[in-house]
């Protein structure tokens, strides 16, 4: 059932990026006066078409891994004299620039539009309190302790760890100091802190930010009760309940939940004796985790329980909501940050401060679209978002054959005053195919390896 919903998130997610994306392509060129011959989302075979009434066929094809508005052009085949007029080739060189910019600016708009609904309809998250600081970690060399709410790094503010680690990894490659701003528990004033850091993050693979400063979010604590018990899983089939209370294993107490995860996780495919309290009753339990391999070769136990949720205390809850106003600006804010966020990244790829096994090809973008799916609304439209401006800054790029290197030709010959030779483009053509091929066989070569 994941991978199924997995597919099916990646195919709403693709679908709608890709529709958007080339949407822009096809409004700006209507408007252009460019005959457009055929809008597809996705490649090869189309499932579904339908023309209308100016000759535009538009399809869904059957490979939704992209698209395409072909549009009539000289270069690629005759065009009747009646309409060469609409020829994309014969429009101005701004008209052919503001066509294949639409595209990329589509996306922006896109994320634009997903983080103003998010500020309107509002957030709630929790409070980047400290839960803990490991011993001789920075956080402890720059003096934070454990109660202290976070509210600002690198002197912007913050309401959320997610934000926290935003800020952390705009960082990497940093050496000196991280600045941190933190209040202690019911204090109004906060004090600033210098965590001392050198370079910051560079090739870890994947970037850690918060235990690589020794950081732990405080969370409530979880009491050993199961919430759910998976059917057909060592917990079920060992007669466990939703409602049980694990009180010792193997004679030893429970403190919680994490406690009772250690114990099973160290403890693959090896007999445990549990006491359990059901009903105000104290039950014997024989229990045998599963075993599961992780990506690092590490084997746990695995019974398929999951916890009994708890309620976050209300004075550690944020809710983040913004009028629909004030929500354009903090949506704008939060485009530009997080497309500058993604540029960064490209740039310390290339120079080497960032690893490369961090691209993320069509199977990674699955899983990360169902698991978000199954997290709820908001994470789904934020994960959109992001993949949105993602591909918008990818399109950009002036590689040859991306919207980026076209524009590239364009803002040569606006300069020139004449086109980029055929043979230039040409070879611009088969570097970029060569580009583009080797980044994609990257990004799956790491994909494969994560599943693996």
């Amino acid at each position: 059932m994941g991978v199924i919903q997995n597919i099916l998130a990646v195919i709403v997610v693709l679908g709608v990026l890709i529709t958007f994306h080339e949407y822009g392509h096809f409004w700006v060129a209507r408007r252009c006066g460019v005959k457009v011959l055929r809008f597809s989302v996705g490649f090869g075979k189309p499932l579904w078409s339908r023309v209308d009434r100016h000759g535009t066929e538009f399809a869904v094809a059957a490979i939704p891994l992209g698209g395409y508005v072909k549009m009539l052009d000289e270069r690629e085949g005759p065009v009747d004299p009646a309409e060469q007029d609409q020829a994309f080739n014969r429009k101005t060189v701004w008209q052919r620039i503001a066509i294949v910019a639409a595209g990329p600016l589509a996306n922006f708009l896109l994320a634009i539009v997903a983080y103003w609904l998010m500020f309107v309809v509002g957030t709630t998250t929790v409070a980047p309190v400290v839960g803990s600081v490991a011993p001789g970690s920075p956080a402890e060399q720059g003096g934070l302790s454990p109660g202290q709410e976070i509210v600002a790094v690198q002197g912007d503010s913050v309401r959320s760890w997610d934000e926290i680690n935003l800020k952390l990894v705009a960082a990497i490659g940093h050496s000196g100091a991280l600045s941190f701003s933190a209040r202690d528990e019911g204090s109004s004033s906060a004090r600033d802190y210098q965590l001392p850091v050198d370079n910051w993050l560079v090739r870890q693979d994947p970037p850690q930010p918060l235990p690589s400063l020794g950081l732990e979010p405080w969370r409530p604590s979880f009491p050993a009760v199961l919430g759910q018990v998976l059917d057909g899983e060592a917990a079920g089939q060992a007669g466990l309940q939703p409602g049980d209370r694990v009180l010792t294993v193997d004679g030893e107490a429970v403190d919680d939940w994490l406690h009772f995860v250690d114990l099973v996780r160290a403890s693959p495919e090896s007999s445990l004796a549990l006491e359990v309290e059901r009903d105000g009753e104290t039950l014997a339990v024989e229990l045998t985790p599963g075993r599961n391999e992780l990506e690092d070769g590490v084997v746990i136990g695995y019974i398929g329980a999951g916890a009994e949720p708890v309620e976050w205390p209300e004075e550690y809850r944020r809710e983040i909501r913004y009028g629909p106003l004030a929500a354009v600006g903090q949506s704008l804010s939060r485009t530009g940050e997080m497309s500058l966020l993604t540029v960064d990244a490209i740039r310390k790829m290339f120079v080497g401060l960032i690893s490369p096994s961090n691209l993320s090809g069509p199977i990674t973008i699955a899983r990360v679209a169902g698991d978000s799916a199954r997290t709820g609304l908001e994470t789904f439209v934020s994960f959109l978002a992001y993949l949105s401006i993602s591909l918008a800054i990818l399109n950009l790029l002036p590689i040859p054959i991306l919207d980026g290197g076209h524009l590239v030709y364009y803002a040569v010959e606006a300069v020139r005053g004449k086109p980029v030779s055929e043979r230039v483009q040409a070879m611009g053509l088969r570097i970029g195919v060569a580009l583009v091929g080797s980044l994609m066989l990257m990004a799956l070569y790491f994909d494969l390896m994560r599943l693996w």
